[in-house]
């Protein structure tokens, strides 16, 4: 009893410490991920500390489980529309993108470090992916809010990279273990992994989303519910040869897809189990590696790092990126953000379960090379972002927005905020030009529910809506932009536009193509909110879009003389 008790301790101790130091960190912009990990590597250091208390066995299974968490959370959270306007170029980058970034990682760790090439191409290999938790994390706990396009292409590859990862981790191996085996002989175990796992993830899905409509549960156990059920396809999937990974982060695109039970509520127990997940791991991982071990391989892992960081994953992600027309300054964002994380420690662990030579050599370059990336990608992100212009402006007004239960128009109860200099600001009720079907159902003014006439800034508005008009509510309550514009419906034509406000029709569209369809296809199929296409004196503008589909379009016409930029 008492070693349970002072393991208890210790556990606890180490995860408040880490919390508290979590909240300093975030004031000097250090990641809270890098600071768990530093947390766990050090408690190794101190008087006392047991060695060799986590094994392989036991940190490969914690990091398994808590990445099935965290992949299922951001499944969760990712619309299937968005999920389809990135698709292309995310699967590009989990595929080709992982390979290319491997080989380049490979062809520096022979040149630098003197490697075999089956060991480098194998050390490129276990770093060639992107990390889900560190990618999940960072973009959605760092205060920014990036264009559509921009998060949904980071969060999209590093959800579906694993497959090709572990593919390519797993074929170095077995080439090291079997000399005379051949790449190509492993082909069929990467089909297997992608085909298996994108199957389960669908059928599997939707089977649990329907026992989640069907089924009548404590409010609190519809968490634990889909956690469990996802974790059953996680496991089912890893037997029959498949993917885990893809297939859970699959599934929670599917059951969130049909709306019933994963509610705001949900979300939120989701959001928390994903962060005890990313915690204990990273703690745990931390607690399985050694700071002198770390020390002996600091220089040639600098050297990995350093090339990883800014020569292997940018080139990569220009190689195929560029074929989809982002924007450079998206390339060269996309490109830097390529964090590390748990996933290329928990492949550094599967060279040391196989018992190949210099497994540990491996297993510590890994290491040091997530904690450059951590260090070195996750505390500039603030800044590359800004410096990209990839940013969307902060101030949402949208306190919550709670789905209805029951309703199958998914209708919501939105909790506004009206801000300084809002369209809203000082109209009467009954002017507001709220969408289609909506109604104000109480609004709330210096703490107390009033019956309010008109609105001022600062008032809190509940109002009930489709699902679907939600941004434009987000528009309606928003500061209006700086430049005096018109803000469009997506489906106004670009005859009305020539008619109105003397739009010359451009050559290859009609007088009755919305202007939304017009923007759309001018921006490859992946308008972000910010985007703007200038024809002629007319600047149009992005105010609102989700999964690829423009809903509000802002208008401006510059001043005879001014030269429109884009």
């Amino acid at each position: 009893m008492q070693a349970i008790n002072e393991v208890l301790l210790a556990a606890g101790a180490l995860m408040f410490v880490a919390i508290l130091l979590s909240a300093l960190s975030q004031r000097v912009g250090v990641p809270t991920l890098l600071v768990f990990l530093a947390v766990g590597l050090f408690a190794t250091e101190l008087p006392g500390a047991p060695e060799g208390f986590i094994g392989t066995q036991t940190a490969a299974l914690i990091g398994n489980l808590a990445l099935a968490v965290i992949l299922l959370d951001g499944g969760l959270r990712t619309r299937a529309s968005t999920f389809r306007m990135v698709a292309a170029p995310a699967l590009v980058l989990a595929t080709a993108g992982v390979v290319l970034t491997a080989v380049l990682v490979g062809v520096l760790a022979a040149a630098l470090l003197g490697f075999d090439w089956r060991y480098a191409m194998l050390m490129g290999a276990i770093v060639g992916s992107t990390d889900a938790a560190a990618v999940f994390a960072l973009l959605r706990a760092g205060g920014l809010r990036l264009n559509e396009r921009v998060s949904a292409t980071l969060e999209v590859e590093s959800g579906i990279n694993d497959p090709m990862a572990v593919f390519l981790t797993v074929s170095m191996i077995e080439l090291i273990r079997l000399p005379e085996a051949s790449a190509a002989s492993l082909l069929p175990m990467f089909a297997l992994q992608l085909g298996v796992g994108l199957a389960c993830g669908w059928v599997l899905g939707r089977v649990l989303a329907e026992i989640i409509g069907r089924v009548r549960v404590t409010e609190g156990l519809y968490a634990l519910l889909i956690q469990s059920g996802g974790l059953l396809i996680f496991a089912t999937t890893n037997l029959l040869g498949g993917s885990g990974f893809l297939a859970i982060f699959l599934a929670g695109m599917v059951v969130a897809r049909r709306r019933v039970h994963v509610t705001e509520d949900v979300l939120r127990v989701s959001d928390g189990l994903a962060w005890l997940a990313q915690a204990g791991m990273f703690l745990i991982l931390g607690l399985f590696t050694d700071v002198k071990d770390l020390a002996d391989v600091a220089p040639g892992a600098l050297a990995i790092g350093a090339g990883l960081i800014v020569f292997a994953r940018p080139v990569a992600v220009a190689v195929f990126l560029a074929p989809f027309r982002y924007a450079p300054r998206e390339i060269a964002f996309i490109g830097w953000v390529g964090l590390r994380g748990a996933v290329p420690i928990v492949l550094a662990l599967f060279p040391l379960m196989a018992g190949i030579a210099d497994a540990a050599l491996l297993f510590h370059l890994t290491f040091f090379t997530v904690l450059l990336s951590l260090l070195v990608q996750g505390t500039s992100l603030p800044l590359a972002a800004r410096l990209a212009r990839v940013v969307v402006p902060a101030g949402s007004p949208i306190l919550s927005a709670e789905t209805i239960e029951g309703s199958r128009d998914g209708r919501e109860l939105v909790q506004l905020r009206v801000l300084p200099d809002a369209r809203v600001a000082g109209l009467p009720l009954e002017e507001l030009g709220l969408p289609g079907g909506a109604r104000v159902v109480e609004v709330v003014r210096a703490g107390r529910s009033v019956e309010a006439s008109t609105l001022v800034a600062g008032d809190i508005v509940a109002v009930l809506a489709r699902d679907d008009s939600v941004d434009e509510l987000e528009e309606l309550f928003a500061p209006a932009p700086q430049v005096p514009e018109w803000s469009l419906d997506a489906a106004t034509t670009l005859g009305d536009l020539r008619d109105y406000y003397g739009l010359r029709i451009p050559p290859g569209a009609t007088t009755e193509e919305p202007v939304g369809e017009f923007l759309r296809a001018k921006l490859n199929g992946r308008p972000a909110v910010g985007d703007c296409v200038v024809v002629g004196r007319v600047v149009l503008t992005v105010r609102q879009a989700a999964g690829g589909a423009i809903r509000r379009v802002g208008l401006r016409v510059a001043p005879r003389g001014d030269a429109a930029s884009r």
